[in-house]
Order: structure tokens, then sequence, then C-alpha cells
């Protein structure tokens, strides 16, 4: 079932997110959920915070970025992470962030029509759980630390415009506003 996605604006975002344990009610649904929702709003990675949940849970595809570049694609070799991943992460925490910082013009679901180069280091040590709670602790490098990082935010109560220097951000205030009083129109169903 495709979710609404939370607006910004919403207190749900700014909220440090739960843990949970197998026992989270509907779990299973959630994430298949999640899923959905993120391909059909064309989304690259989907926090729970997102669809209203307040709990540690995220999934991410950066495969999809990668099948969408043409064969010539000079950006193509550009990632290190290349054929990109398909993942949940469940109680996730970082436990290292490396190499050097780099910057990419990054949009949110949550923050629609709205792109911003965003500075993020190269690559990211998670400790996290699969949705079988199996526990991993994995480095990713390239889009795909990018996209984790920009997620993780979202369990942490913080957007990818928090990046921003205070001067960009407060250029952004007014569109921020009417994305939180529900003025900006998009493809995909909104929660103020």
């Amino acid at each position: 079932m495709i979710l609404p996605i939370v607006a910004y604006g919403n207190p749900i975002l700014r909220k440090v997110a739960e843990e949970i344990d197998p026992d989270y009610p509907g779990l299973e649904q959630l994430i298949a959920d999640m899923w959905e929702t993120m391909y059909a709003s064309n989304g690259v990675g989907l926090a729970a915070p997102q669809v209203n949940k307040s709990i540690r849970l995220f999934v991410v595809d950066s495969q999809q970025v990668f099948e969408s570049m043409e064969p010539d694609d000079e950006d193509r070799d550009k990632y290190p992470d290349a054929p990109g991943i398909k993942k949940v992460f469940i109680n996730a925490y970082i436990k290292e962030l490396g190499g050097t910082p780099w910057s990419y013009s990054e949009g949110c679901l949550s923050i629609p029509k709205i792109r911003e180069d965003v500075q993020r280091p190269e690559t990211v040590t998670l400790e996290y759980e699969d949705e079988s709670f199996e526990l991993h602790t994995e480095t990713f490098t390239g889009l795909s630390a990018r996209i984790i990082l920009h997620e993780y935010d979202h369990i942490e109560g913080k957007l990818f415009i928090d990046h921003l220097p205070p001067l960009r951000r407060k250029l952004l205030q007014s569109k921020l506003k009417d994305i939180a009083s529900g003025k900006v129109k998009v493809h995909y169903k909104m929660m103020l």
C-alpha cells in the first residue's frame, strides 16, 4: 500500500526515532509499504519518520541510480559503489565517518521541489540490523553512503537542509513555508 509522505513542518521529522524489536506490530507489511511508497514517489531512500512512524527504520535502493545511467555516462565510473545496494536498515547507528567530504545535489520527498548541494563524508560505517534482525557492521561508500546518511539523518530528527549554510537556509524559508502549508503540489500523496 502506498503511504502518504510526511511534509516538511510536521514535528515527527524533528524527533529522534525509537529502536524497535522483532515484535514491532506489522513490521513486514510496513517495510513492504515503504518500498512501494518509495518507488511510487521516485525516491531512492525512505525513512520511517517520513511515513509517520518514529522508529529507527529506513530503506535504500541506490541500484536504481546506476540502472538509470546510460552505459556511456561519464558519471558511471565516478562512484565506487556501483552497481549500488538495496537494503533495509533497522536500529542503525553510525560507527565511523571517513574519506574526503564531497558535494552532491540532494532532494527529499518530504521537502519537494527543493534541491541543494550538500557536503557529506565519502564513507560511513554503520551498525544495523536487517529485516531478520541479524546484526551487521558494514562500510558504505559513494552514492550509497550519501543516501544512507540522508536517511540516517531522518531517524535522528535532521533534514538535508540542516547541512546548508545559514544564509542559504534563510533564502529557502518562503519555499519551506509553502511546503509546510500544503501549497506545493507533487505527484504523490503528502501529509501535513
